[in-house]
């Protein structure tokens, strides 16, 4: 039944059938009503000729009995007359019953006869005829009157009075019934006449649109592609009908309208899969030229492009043109774009001098096995088909312009969607060049010193451990060289940083002439430099130290008042394993004989004796027995430095330092932190510090962000989570006032077990800042692998960023890389009012050096900017006061 019923609504959906139903249902219901009311008159007039009969039959039968009483008729003459009456009209459907009324039962006696109903009774009180019908039966009551003549045999009747009453009645359902079949009969066959009529013109009908629709659907299916869809025309397309052929029409105008904004497919998929190339990956930003060739063999997938055009703004000086080819074109045909793509660029006004530097090529596919030349272009078509976005400033990564050069171009639709790509294009690659120059530059500084391009002090210290490594395996010696300018101060004072820049490279020049390939130069920071003199022993060294001061002593230079400049240096030696067996005593002995060489007149190279190893091993042992008492005698003090947001000046930020109290002296960290560390006592004194540190919080009320500055090492002792969790709970101090400082001042091996323990301290609710960002390799991974919310910038970059461009482009690219992370930053070393200036307009959140405020045993509420005269050190070049990165060393 029901798949019946869907049969029937699928026909009904069908234009053939719904003509088809219809006209049926149209024809049916006429018919049906018709037929109806056909009924109905046709019963009405039966009735009425039943009535009309009756009456007759009533007036007859009443007239034959007056005739039979004229004649005078006894009692079984009646009766017989009834009987017969009765009898005559039984084949006929008409029943006669005849009532006696009072007066004749008077005279002639009471008869058995039919009970008597209402109306009959009505009838013989009344004397009034009535008709009507009921149940399909036609019903007449006509009353018997006595008149003038009746009186001779019903002497007790008067004139008038109703002496009995005829009930005549016709059945005519047996009539109806015969009748409502003939019409039945009718209705099948009259149904059975409409149906093939209207089957017969439904199929014509739907037939002749049939043929229209087939024709429309035909040329729709041959619509495959956007080229398909232009050339569809369906204004030919006849229907017959007025109405159709307009609704073809509006088609027909829809379809012109579409052609013009109709795009491929192909295009569109294009444009959804170039969004995927919005993730910058490592792997884009390691290689970005290779990121461009994919670039193009994607939209050679939807469009055959022959080149990609890239241009950047090189500083002030120019453009540079990097074209990349899908095929490799002969040489004819990369000057002939060149000298178009240079017409184009050098007319446009940048702001800089028309000067196109350098045009590079690459290809997609190079000229090789398999892979032929593609077809030479002209100039003409160079021109037509090459379509190009130029700005009039550069935009991020120094980007000014993009262009593709592909025949469709010049298709309006495809037109506007490759301007769309190009738009799209220009921001991503201008922000992967931007990203990869970034990286470079951040990866090659956090290795190497920007002003004098040696390596630093960071790489300095790790080169140092793995050269005592590598000699301990192969039981070999190697010296180390530390060398100080002597009155370097002097230069800086009478010439200016500017000049004392140039010495220090012209020294960092003639000390990289002076020693072997294999010998590792750093500048270890300010006027201090180290060498390292892999399988050299002391007296190899030491002739090396006289070859290095006698080159920087033949070195002239001509300051700016034009007077001549020479370098001495007094350098120390010390060598492995005869004076030292680890790199913390060996780097100590080094700088005990530099400091030797300057007490015997500077200019001088010193080397430790039998006597003097002693005494620094002994010095050691003393500041060993310091740190270890002060930890026991619990007199570990917290010192503050404020961080201030160098905008409003505002302070709810201090640094956590450490600090030893010995009698009356503070003993700053950079005279015990190394020892700490060396005897494994540095996470108890942390320990001790924060516990002090909180407590003074808590007692004075602060209700500001504190930095800890912790190496990795502490970090993942075991119970150190715990330890600093309970603190907090114990002096009511939410895990949001605390970040903790990650620095890379120790190797740490497992950095998943470090990952983990960051995590942990993450979900209790602590923050994280990186401390020395850029000073060191891991400082990016630090970056990538943990949830950090602040970048410390090393303060190296921000004291030199004014005098060095290096040192300020590095600066810039941190901060770039901040923003994009959404990473809060803190310039450090901040030690005049200009270099805060410049920090503010860098967009750096927070500030922290001698100019804001100096560590103290109090907590700071604003910082009062001191005049510039007031700051520690020189920009650039002088001898640095360096921040430990371990421990709250400042």
């Amino acid at each position: 039944m029901l798949t019946m019923a869907r049969s029937l609504f699928t026909c009904f959906r069908t234009l053939k059938g719904f003509v088809l139903m219809a006209i049926l249902s149209a024809s049916l219901a006429v018919f049906l009503g018709v037929t109806l009311v056909a009924t109905l008159l046709y019963e009405d007039i039966l009735a009425r000729q039943a009535e009309q009969t009756s009456e007759t039959l009533a007036r007859q039968s009443f007239n034959a009995m007056l005739q039979v009483m004229r004649q005078g008729w006894n009692r079984e003459q009646m009766e017989a007359f009834v009987e017969e009456t009765r009898r005559a009209h039984e084949g006929s459907g008409y029943r006669f019953e005849f009532y006696r009324g009072d007066r004749v039962a008077e005279r002639y006696g009471e008869v058995e006869q039919p009970d008597m109903d209402i109306v009959i009774l009505s009838a013989l009180a009344s004397g009034g005829e009535r008709v009507w019908r009921e149940d399909g039966t036609v019903r007449r009551i006509m009353p018997l009157i006595a008149r003038s003549d009746c009186l001779t045999c019903h002497q007790n009747a008067a004139s008038g009075d109703v002496l009995g009453v005829i009930d005549i009645q016709h059945d005519m359902a047996p009539i109806s019934r015969e009748m409502r079949q003939n019409y039945v009969a009718m209705f099948i066959v009259a149904s059975l006449l409409i149906l093939l009529l209207a089957a017969a013109i439904s199929t014509l009908f739907a037939g002749r649109i049939r043929d229209s629709l087939d024709a429309f659907r035909s040329r729709l299916a041959a619509v495959n592609s956007v080229e398909d869809f232009r050339q569809l025309d369906v204004s030919d397309i006849d229907v017959h009908f007025r109405e159709l052929d307009s609704a073809y029409q509006h088609v027909n105008a829809l379809v012109g309208r579409l052609k013009d904004v109709a795009v491929d497919k192909d295009i569109l998929e294009f444009e959804i899969r170039l969004l995927s190339k919005f993730i910058i990956t490592s792997e884009v930003v390691r290689d970005w030229r290779e990121f461009i060739k994919e670039l193009l063999a994607e939209i050679n997938t939807i469009m055959p492009a022959h080149t990609l055009v890239t241009i950047f703004q090189v500083e002030e000086e120019g453009y540079e043109l990097e074209v990349f080819w899908y095929h490799e074109v002969v040489v004819e045909t990369r000057e002939t774009f060149e000298r178009i793509l240079t017409q184009l660029v050098e007319a446009k006004p940048h702001g800089v001098g028309p000067t196109v530097l350098k045009v590079i090529h690459h290809s997609v596919h190079p000229c090789g096995e398999g892979v032929p030349l593609a077809a030479e272009l002209t100039a003409e078509d160079i021109r037509l088909q090459t379509k190009s976005l130029l700005l009039e400033a550069p935009k991020i990564g120094g980007i000014v312009g993009i262009g593709v050069q592909s025949d469709l171009a010049q298709d309006p639709i495809r037109h506007i969607v490759i301007e769309g790509i190009l738009s799209t294009l220009l921001n991503l690659v201008g922000s992967v060049k931007a990203i990869y120059k970034y990286t470079r530059d951040l990866e090659f500084y956090a290795t190497r010193d920007p002003l004098t391009q040696l390596h630093n002090q960071r790489i300095f210290k790790d080169m140092l451990n793995y050269e005592v490594g590598r000699s301990t395996r192969h039981q070999d010696h190697f010296s180390l060289l530390m060398l100080d300018l002597d009155n370097f101060k002097h230069v800086n004072d009478r010439h200016g940083h500017a000049f004392g820049d140039q010495f220090l490279q012209a020294v960092a020049e003639t000390l990289s002439a002076s020693v072997r390939p294999g010998d590792f130069l750093a500048r270890y920071g300010g006027d201090e430099f180290t060498i390292i003199l892999p399988e050299t022993e002391q007296q190899q060294a030491y002739s090396v130290g006289l070859r290095i001061a006698d080159s920087l002593t033949s070195q002239v230079l001509t300051a700016p008042d034009g007077s001549t400049v020479r370098a001495t240096t007094s350098i120390g030696i010390a060598s492995y394993p005869n004076h030292a067996s680890n790199p913390h005593d060996l780097f100590l002995m080094a700088d005990n004989m530099m400091y030797k060489a300057k007490r015997k007149g500077k200019n001088c190279i010193a080397l430790p004796d039998s006597e003097e190893v002693a005494a620094v091993f002994r010095e050691v042992g003393e500041k060993n027995q310091m740190v270890l008492s002060a930890l026991e005698e619990q007199r570990i003090v917290p010192y503050f430095q404020p961080i201030a947001d160098v905008r409003t000046g505002e302070v709810n930020i201090h640094e956590l330092l450490m600090r030893i109290q010995v009698d009356d002296r503070i003993v700053p960290a950079g005279e015990f932190i190394d020892i700490a560390e060396s005897i494994g006592v540095i996470h108890k004194m942390d320990y001790l510090l924060i516990e002090k540190a909180f407590a003074q919080i808590h007692e004075q009320g602060y209700e500001g962000m504190l930095f800890i500055n912790l190496s990795p090492k502490s970090l993942i002792i075991g119970e150190f989570i715990g330890h600093i969790h309970q603190l907090a709970i114990d002096y009511d101090i939410l895990p949001e006032r605390i970040v903790f400082e990650l620095t890379e001042r120790e190797t740490v091996s497992n950095l998943k077990l470090l990952e983990k323990f960051v995590l942990d301290l993450k979900l209790e609710g602590f923050n994280f800042a990186i401390d020395d960002f850029g000073s060191g390799y891991s400082s990016f991974r630090y970056l990538k692998q943990f949830p950090i919310d602040m970048i410390k910038i090393e303060g190296e970059f921000i004291r030199n960023m004014l005098n060095d461009e290096k040192y300020m482009a590095f600066v810039k690219s941190i901060v770039t890389l901040a923003q994009s992370l959404g990473v809060s930053t803190v310039a450090e070393f901040i030690e005049d009012e200009e270099v805060l200036a410049a920090v503010a307009a860098l967009g750096i959140d927070f500030g922290q050096g001698y100019h804001l405020g100096r560590p103290a045993r109090d907590f700071a509420r604003t910082c009062q900017v001191r005049d510039s005269t007031h700051a520690v050190g020189t920009p650039g070049n002088d001898v640095m006061d360096q921040a430990c990165p371990g421990s709250g060393r400042e």
